[in-house]
């Protein structure tokens, strides 16, 4: 899971830490590349392996449609159109029920196989993961030591003066939308397999304020940042196995936890833990509207 969730932190920090752009619907790739992925395996007995590139390019595609209305939009309103669509792919992962079956989930996903050799244990998954995080890693790596990372980070501290150099601020920015989407459909394609059943409330709200949470604590702008912030956020959960408390109120005190930390962050040190970047300076925007 931590794998998992830090090539999610590692693709939304290319938007809200080199774009610093807010965006709610990070968790619809997350989702579109699981269910790809999963109706893949199962409906035409395709090889976890072959899945990827449909599930990668489908969120691509996805992204690139999000993109380009969205990014038309400035502040608050960007922020509005990714809750727009993020709770318009909710709806059509509930209510589609033929192909997702909506609320009841797609049960028995078969695990991968590569050359005879079944992936089932959770050490197999580790060290699946651990080859995908780590390419994950590398290609942000490479942009943020690239033309291309620095000229984020220009058009995010301050996009006219990029345009006056010549810089299409547009289409960097949504190629920035289609590599993250593209690497956040890995991450839905692994979770699939692993648990073996996913639902639409996998994919809620919810879970794109998780993926938010990870980078706004652990830091935005660089690679240090979702690493840490991932690592943190995971794990809470394991503390409170070992405090006694009740299942039923576990997931409050988890929540109440997770909504200490925002507050905290943003008031003592809102760059995060090892960020570059503050959120306050992405955050103004929204808190003087």
């Amino acid at each position: 899971m931590f794998e998992i969730y830090l090539m999610l932190g590692l693709s939304l920090n290319l938007l809200l830490g080199y774009l610093g752009l807010l965006s709610l619907a990070h968790a619809v790739f997350y989702g579109v590349g699981a269910y790809i992925s999963a109706l893949l395996m199962i409906r035409l007995g395709m090889n976890f392996f072959f899945t990827l590139p449909f599930s990668a390019l489908g969120c691509m595609v996805l992204a690139l449609i999000i993109a380009l209305p969205s990014l038309r939009l400035k502040d608050d309103y960007f922020m509005l159109a990714t809750l727009a669509f993020q709770s318009l792919v909710f709806s059509i992962f509930y209510n589609w029920t033929s192909v997702t079956r909506g609320p009841y989930g797609i049960t028995g996903i078969p695990s991968p196989q590569l050359f005879g050799y079944k992936v089932s244990e959770i050490w197999q998954f580790c060290v699946l993961g651990f080859i995908f995080s780590a390419a994950a890693i590398y290609v942000c790596k490479k942009i943020h030591a690239s033309p291309f990372g620095r000229t984020l980070k220009a058009i995010r501290d301050d996009e006219l003066l990029a345009v006056s150099l010549g810089k299409n601020a547009a289409k960097f920015k949504v190629s920035a939308f289609v590599i993250a989407g593209g690497i956040a459909a890995i991450a839905g394609a692994m979770i699939a397999p692993y648990i073996s059943y996913i639902d639409p409330t996998c994919f809620a709200l919810d879970e794109s304020f998780f993926i938010i949470t990870i980078i706004v604590i652990g830091g935005t702008g660089n690679l240090k940042g979702p690493v840490i912030g991932t690592f943190l956020i995971l794990l809470i959960p394991e503390i409170l196995r070992f405090l006694s408390i009740p299942d039923a109120a576990a997931a409050n005190i988890r929540q109440i936890i997770y909504g200490l930390l925002l507050i905290l962050m943003l008031r003592l040190r809102p760059q995060g833990i090892l960020g570059e970047y503050g959120l306050n300076k992405i955050l103004s925007p929204y808190a003087q509207t």
